[in-house]
This record gives C-alpha cells, structure tokens and sequence, in this order.
C-alpha cells in the first residue's frame, strides 16, 4: 500500500512532535533514545512533558475521513520505526508497577518512547515513577486494555507484538476505513467487533459509547449493514438451532429440569407446547422443536431487543449477565451483541419514536409486557471489523485480532494467551 509523500512528512512530524520533548529529528529519535540519560528517580525534576502526546479518548468515529488521514499518517510514522529498526522485545517475566525499581524498567521506557506514550526527557532509569505509569496506562488505552498501569500478560503481549506486524495492521485496517468513510450517514450505529464496542454516531460525533460483548471466535459475529426497525421491551428469546444443539440439548441430557428451571417453554411445529420430558433428548430430534424462554429478569435478552433485518439472524439485547462487561476480553456471545447501558442507546434509537420518552421506555420495562415498538426513522447499524485507526496525532489504537483476519498469528492475542 502507497503512502503519499505528504503524510509521511506529517507523519513523521506526528512522531517527532509526540516523542520528544526536545527539538531533535524524527530520523534520530531512535538513535537518541538508545543514548538517554539515565534521568527518572522521583526526586528528580521532570521535565512537564515527560507524558504527553493526544488523548486517547475521544468523540472521533471510529469510521470517518479524518480518521482515514490520521491513519495514513499513522502509517508514516509506523514506517519510519520500521526503518530505524523498530522496537525489542520486553522481558515480560515481572510484573512492574508504580513504585518498582529493576533493570527491565529500562526496556520498557525504552519500547514507550519509541512508540511515543513516553518523551525521551523522561530518561532511561531502572524507575517505575508517575510517568511510566502514565504512559504505561496511555500504552493500556490505545489497546484497548484496563488502563491500570501494571504489566500483566496481556500488556507485554500487545507491547511485544513488532513494529513490522503493527505497520502490516494499520495498513490492512486504512483499506477497510477507505472503503467505508463517509459513506455511513449523519446518523448511526456502529458495531466494532474487534473492540468490542459501540459508537452512536450523530454528524461525525461519538454521542454515546457502549462496551460491547460479541461472538465468540467459533461463532463469530458477522459484519452487517443494516437498519434498526424495532426495539422490543420485554422480548421472548428464541433459541437459534445452534444453541439448542449446542448447549440446550446436552443441558437437558445432564439436567431434565433445565428447560423449567429457566422459563424456556417447547413448541411442536404445528405451534403446540411440548411437554419437555416426552422428549427422546438421547438423539438430536429437539432440534425440529422451537424453544421460548418467557420475557423476565432471568430472559438472556433481559429487558429489550434491538432488531435490524440480517440474513445472519444477529440482533443486539441487554442481558442478565452484567459481570461480563467487565471482563478483559469480551468475545462470549453466540453471534449477536450483547449491549452495556443499552437503555441510553434505546433512548437515543427512539428519540424521533412519538410517545417512547425515556421515562415512559422505563415504565414499560416495568410492566413486564412484552412490547414491540417501530422505530419511526429507522437508524443504519453497521457490524464492522476494525482492529486498528488512529484519531490524532501519535494516537494509534490497536485491537486483538480476535478472528484471525489481519493475517499476522502474533495479532491474535486472546487465542494465543
């Protein structure tokens, strides 16, 4: 893939500006970390950008033509590692934190400049201060992980991944931003998978943003383009045919009170109920029969649905299990996304819906009825498969390649761990 000559210029500024607090090239940067003081103790006095760089957080969609340039940019600067030599390894067998003095901190200060979450004024000493930490913790934001400041496996190995791989990634993603850009509306919702998260999207703003839990890697989520039509309070959850083979039918082999204990009602095709224990669960005959878990707290779906039509049969729900938000790693659904604050986006969704203010959305979850509401202006919902864009200058964001599409094994981290 090309860069123009013009973004690798600014790219290459992006990286001088972001990496050094002084006034050196972008072509000596590397050269100059390796012969750093050894400056960093906390009675030292630091220089005031001894962290700096763009905010990692921020109201630029993931998708957009600005996001385009500043990948290209990304790329630039990427290139220009790549050139010098790019990064070694951490030693990754340590778990360093604030307060910790050892030589493999030196390493690690060292990684952190180059990619530009620490400015060489910070020094090379063997001290874990306040400002390793944050850009310890800027390093954790842009991939995606708790930004808590320790070094855990999953931080070493998002470090440890090679420039080489990280410049391949960026490229990959700008051909699928390229394609993309500007071509969602004024007015949507996006689903990034790798990232496990949602962006609603009002003119060319993040308005809201959800954590997200998508397919696992064996029922992986698909990309879709579509349109959300309805929302549904209190929805009934239909099992698809893969959880009943899957899970349903060796549940009900180890437990024949399954099926009663979680509400789950079982229909005939000719729309009969079926007693579930006049069922033959020894062979895969349930499969022909349509199983209904009745609206409540226990329903996987938990208060609402938001449906889009989708040859895949996707959708995204609140759920019941509000634990797995908070897990590092959020690719635990069967296909379909599962919707952290999902009432504010529903709010959002049904804002041009007459009579489905926020409050009276609430009392209808309430009543426990089932309720299917028609969105009135129909919201484009785009599935997508982004894993790596930038949104400023020196602020590259990576994501676990979680389904193995960016062509580089060292990417997908959560398989390897």
């Amino acid at each position: 893939m090309r860069t123009s000559r013009r973004f690798f210029l600014s790219g290459a500024s992006a990286l001088a500006a972001t990496m050094i607090a002084g006034g050196a090239s972008a072509q000596d940067v590397i050269a100059d970390i390796l012969k750093s003081s050894g400056r960093g103790n906390w009675d030292d006095q630091f220089d005031a950008r001894a962290s700096q760089g763009g905010k990692v957080a921020s109201t630029l969609p993931i998708v957009s033509l600005q996001t385009v340039a500043y990948t290209e940019q990304a790329i630039a600067q990427y290139q220009n590692i790549v050139a010098q030599g790019g990064w070694e390894p951490v030693p990754d067998t340590k778990k360093l934190q604030l307060g910790v003095i050892d030589p493999d901190v030196v390493p690690l200060r060292r990684r952190l400049m180059i990619s530009g979450d620490l400015a060489q004024s910070a020094g090379l000493s063997e001290a874990f201060d306040s400002y390793v930490d944050a850009a310890v913790k800027r390093f954790q934001a842009r991939h995606g992980l708790p930004s808590d400041g320790t070094l855990g496996q999953y931080s070493y190995a998002a470090m440890n991944v090679s420039a080489q791989v990280r410049l391949g990634q960026l490229q990959t993603n700008l051909q699928r931003l390229h394609e993309r850009a500007g071509t969602l509306g004024n007015r949507y919702v996006l689903v990034d998978i790798p990232g496990a998260q949602i962006e609603a999207v009002e003119n060319d703003r993040v308005v809201l943003r959800h954590t997200a839990v998508v397919g696992k890697i064996d029922r992986q989520t698909p990309i879709v383009d579509s349109k959300i039509n309805e929302i549904i309070v209190n929805p009934y959850w239909n099992a698809p045919v893969s959880i009943v083979r899957k899970d349903i039918i060796p549940l009900m082999r180890k437990d024949p009170n399954y099926l009663k204990d979680s509400n789950i009602r079982l229909f005939a095709p000719d729309g009969s109920e079926v007693d579930p224990l006049t069922v033959d669960w020894s062979t895969d005959d349930a499969e022909k029969y349509r199983f209904r878990q009745d609206p409540g707290a226990g329903n996987a779906m938990a208060s609402v649905k938001i449906n889009f039509p989708s040859p895949d049969g996707v959708y995204m729900h609140d759920t019941p299990q509000q634990s797995l938000f908070g897990k590092m790693m959020r690719f635990d659904s069967s296909g379909c996304v599962r919707v952290q604050n999902v009432r504010d986006l529903v709010t959002w969704i049904l804002r041009d819906t007459p009579g489905w203010s926020r409050q009276h959305f609430e009392a209808a979850i309430k009543s426990g009825e089932n309720i299917p509401v028609q969105v009135t202006n129909p919201v484009p919902v785009f599935f997508l498969y982004i894993s790596a864009w930038s949104t400023g200058p020196g602020v590259v964001q990576f994501r676990d390649d979680i389904y193995g599409l960016d062509g580089a094994n060292e990417l997908q981290i959560t398989s390897a761990l």
